[in-house]
C-alpha cells in the first residue's frame, strides 16, 4: 500500500492539492493518506512554520505532496521557510525538475531535460547574520558528502534516460573553492563510472543564455542549489510556465513533491489555480520513488491528452474544475 502525507501549505495549494490527490487516487486505489500542516498560516498559528508532527508523519511515510508556501517580505523572528526546513531535516538533498515541451502551451517543440540541483545548502543554509550596522553576511555552504549526494542521484537518472549528454553548471572562475568543491566532486564521481565522454561544463551566466537560445540542446543539468532554483525558474518558460513546472524534493527512502509555483495570493480563492504541476509533480514521485514507471506515464499522458484537446482555451475562474474534470476523464 502506497502512503501519501498531504500538506496544502499556503494560498492555492489548499486549491491545487485537493486535485493532484484524487487524480493519484484514481490510478491507486488503495493509496492511504495523511494530512498534515507546514507553512506561513501554520506559523501564525501555532508559532512552527514545520510542526514536528509533520516531520515525523513524512518520516513515517517516506512520502508527500505540499502544495505552496507563503513568506512574509521581511524577517519575522521564529520563521523561516517551511519547505526549506523541511528539506534539510529530512535530508531531501536532491531537487529534481524536468522541462518538456507540452502540446498547444509550449512555446518550442523538442525541449526536454531535466536539472537536478542540490537542495540543503549552498546560500539557501539559513546562515545569515548581520556583521555591522549595514553589513549583512550570508555564508554559502557547499560540503563533498551533499555535492557527491547529487552526482550519485545525477548518474540514476542518467542511466535510467540513457542521457546523451550532462552538463555541469558552476561559477568556479569567480569561486574556486566553494563552486569548486561542486565541480571537482561531480567530476569525480561521474567519470568514475564511465560518463566522461557526456559531461560537459557551463558557466551559469553562459547556462541562462543559452537555455533561452537553445533549450533543447540541453539533457541533465547538474548545479548548486541557487543557480538550479534560478535556472528551472528559467527554463520552465519552454514548458509553459510555472502552471506546469513540477518538482521533486529527494532523499535517501523519502520524498517530498511540490509544484514549483508558489501560494498565488492574487488568485486564491477565485478557481484560477491550475493543478497540473501539483499533478506532474505526483508523475515524478511516481517514477523517481515509488518506481512506477507505468503510472508514472499514465498521469503525464493523460496531462498531455487534456493540453492536446483543451489547451488554447482559457478556462478563467472554472480552471481547477475544468483541469480536474478533464485529466480524470482521460485517466
Amino acid at each position: 500500500m502506497h502512503k501519501l502525507v498531504v500538506i496544502s501549505g499556503d494560498g492555492i495549494g489548499r486549491e491545487v492539492v485537493p486535485v493532484a490527490v484524487e487524480v493519484l487516487e484514481k490510478l491507486l486505489p488503495n493509496l492511504k493518506t495523511v494530512e498534515a500542516d507546514a507553512g506561513w498560516d501554520c506559523f501564525r498559528r501555532h508559532g512552527a512554520a514545520v510542526p514536528e508532527s509533520t516531520l515525523q508523519a513524512l518520516r513515517d511515510c517516506g512520502a508527500g505532496l505540499f502544495g505552496a508556501v507563503s513568506s512574509p517580505g521581511q524577517r519575522v523572528n521564529g520563521y523561516r521557510s517551511a519547505i526549506l526546513q523541511m528539506r534539510q531535516a529530512l535530508q531531501l538533498n536532491v531537487n529534481l525538475r524536468p522541462v518538456r515541451s507540452w502540446p498547444v502551451v509550449s512555446a518550442k517543440h523538442g525541449v526536454d531535460l531535466i536539472i537536478l540541483r542540490e537542495n540543503s545548502e549552498g546560500l539557501y543554509s539559513g546562515r545569515e547574520h548581520l556583521e555591522a550596522d549595514g553589513v549583512a553576511i550570508a555564508e554559502r555552504v557547499i560540503t563533498r558528502g551533499a555535492c557527491k549526494a547529487l552526482a550519485q542521484r545525477t548518474l540514476e537518472v542518467a542511466k535510467a534516460r540513457n542521457a546523451r549528454r550532462i552538463t555541469l553548471v558552476h561559477k568556479a572562475n569567480v569561486l574556486p573553492l566553494t563552486c569548486g568543491l561542486f565541480r571537482d566532486t561531480c567530476l569525480e564521481v561521474l567519470e568514475g563510472e564511465g560518463w566522461a565522454a557526456q559531461l560537459d561544463e557551463r558557466l551559469v551566466d553562459l547556462a541562462a543564455l543559452q537555455l533561452v537560445q537553445q533549450p533543447e540542446a540541453f539533457d541533465l543539468i547538474v548545479t548548486t542549489n541557487l543557480f538550479g532554483d534560478i535556472l528551472s525558474d528559467l527554463a520552465c518558460h519552454w514548458s509553459g510556465g510555472l502552471a506546469l513546472a513540477p518538482s521533486l524534493n529527494w532523499g535517501q527512502g523519502i520524498a517530498l513533491a511540490e509544484p514549483v509555483h508558489g501560494s498565488a495570493p492574487d488568485i486564491t480563492g477565485s478557481g484560477r489555480a491550475n493543478p497540473l504541476a501539483a499533478i506532474l509533480s505526483l508523475a515524478l514521485l511516481l517514477r523517481y520513488h515509488w518506481l512506477d514507471e507505468d503510472n508514472a506515464k499514465r498521469l503525464e499522458q493523460a496531462v498531455e491528452s487534456f493540453l492536446l484537446h483543451e489547451g488554447r482555451a482559457d478556462f478563467g475562474v472554472d480552471t481547477t474544475r475544468v483541469v480536474r474534470e478533464g485529466v480524470l476523464a482521460v485517466l
